[in-house]
């Protein structure tokens, strides 16, 4: 074996050696964080209280006449003050901007509901969720019967809109779940579901015409 090549298997053997070494120094532990209430952001139980702001909420509305950067559904009623309800009245004006919506979004939209509606109102939409569960559940009413309830089945869209947005009764409002699109989405859902189990307009009976004279 001649002084080259032994010079060369040195070389990479050493380079293996540090690089070995090297990766045996790796920092497995963060540094000390000079503010780390910045840097690790605390967690708190959605509609829990806690000690950050004056009134102990923790579900936060945007400040009032700010539009969030990106967002196309923009909605220009706001909150009804306490014993007031004339948005909530003023809502069944607004339409759903959204087209309907083809099988994929459907099924999104199902799966949104679920995930925020039907711990309450079920499933099946019938408000047998699982906090109310035949009465055996936590939950000391029913909540709403969005399929098999005539109010709810005639409520406009812009008003469930507004009830999901800023919530309604014991409902709690879903802003900060689900962005706009997502909450025209589920109304879509419901409004589906409600008009598949609507009875069919029966259509009207023949004349008989042997019965008219000429």
């Amino acid at each position: 074996m001649t002084m080259k090549n032994i010079s060369i298997i040195s070389t990479l053997l050493l380079a293996v050696i540090v690089v070995s070494v090297g990766c045996s120094d790796v920092k497995r532990k963060p540094g000390k964080a000079y503010m780390p209430d910045m840097a690790y952001s605390r967690a708190y139980e959605t509609y829990s209280t806690n000690p950050v702001f004056v009134d102990g909420q923790t579900n936060r509305q945007p400040v009032t006449g700010t539009v969030k950067r990106g967002e196309t559904f923009v909605y220009h009623l706001a909150m009804d003050k306490t014993g007031d309800t004339t948005n909530y009245y003023a809502s069944r004006a607004t339409r759903n901007p959204l087209s309907a919506l083809d099988e994929t979004q459907m099924k999104e939209a199902e799966r949104l509901y679920l995930i925020n509606c039907g711990i309450c109102h079920g499933p099946k939409l019938d408000g047998n969720g699982p906090l109310w569960k035949d009465g055996d559940g936590p939950y000391p009413s029913k909540p709403a019967t969005l399929v098999g309830d005539s109010k709810y089945e005639q409520m406009p869209e812009g008003q469930m809109f507004y009830s999901i947005t800023y919530g309604k009764n014991l409902m709690g409002g879903y802003a900060s779940q689900l962005d706009a699109r997502q909450r025209w989405m589920v109304i879509h859902y419901i409004k589906a579901k409600q008009n598949k189990l609507q009875p069919a307009v029966a259509s009207a009976p023949k004349a008989d015409s042997s019965a008219v004279k000429p």
